[in-house]
């Protein structure tokens, strides 16, 4: 008999997974394009701003190429965080609505016994 526990095969590793494509169409081609002039421009120079140039021209060229922007992945989660926060803001509202019309239903039928001191006050007070 056996104790060990069954694992779970493993589908990709992270060198086989490709990431997602969040890189589309005009945007794509606009990538590609914008990186061959900027490896192109990059090259002329030469220097130090040339290979500042070639390195922004070839991040350009990536992007386009493989189809997936790292930055624009990271708007695109946060954009989504703000979205299920801004839900979660207008559900504590609808609740707190709700509260608010049930303690004032709540206080419409309520009955006072006793002295009420803003209308009579106690005497020598």
């Amino acid at each position: 008999m056996s104790d060990s526990k069954q694992l779970d095969p493993i589908e990709t590793t992270p060198l086989q997974s490709q990431p997602d494509q969040n890189v589309q169409g005009w945007e794509r081609i606009g990538s590609l394009a914008g990186g061959v002039v900027m490896v192109g421009k990059g090259l002329r120079r030469g220097g130090v701003f040339g290979l500042i140039q070639v390195a922004i021209g070839g991040v350009a060229l990536a992007r386009g190429i493989t189809g997936h922007s790292s930055a624009k992945s990271l708007l695109e989660k946060s954009r989504q965080d703000m979205q299920n926060v801004r839900a979660k803001i207008e559900r504590a509202g609808a609740e707190l609505k709700t509260l608010k019309a049930n303690a004032e239903a709540a206080t419409r039928t309520a009955t006072v016994t006793g002295n009420d001191s803003v209308q009579s006050p106690k005497a020598g007070v």
